[in-house]
């Protein structure tokens, strides 16, 4: 079993401040982050929309915070250890 599918199949301890997570098929549990990040990345995207700011840039502060708020989840830590040894 390589490392990254070692941590994608539902460790318990994949993501400790985020309570519900969300099963999708091939890819594992996923969390589902608090209401409040959910209405920052909705804020993100209808500046987008609107085009106060460019997506590209929306896209980028999102996986930001997204990446920062997951620093401590052990998927993000298993993806990184199976793209270091590919």
């Amino acid at each position: 079993m390589s490392t990254l599918t070692r941590y994608l199949n539902g460790v318990p301890e994949t993501v400790r401040g985020y309570g519900r997570r969300v099963r999708i098929p091939k890819v594992g549990e996923v969390a589902v982050p608090p209401p409040d990040r959910i209405a920052y990345y909705a804020g993100l995207g209808l500046l987008a929309t609107l085009q106060i700011i460019e997506w590209p840039l929306a896209l980028a502060i999102t996986a930001g915070h997204f990446l920062s708020d997951q620093h401590f989840s052990v998927l993000v830590k298993g993806v990184g250890e199976a793209f270091e040894s590919a």
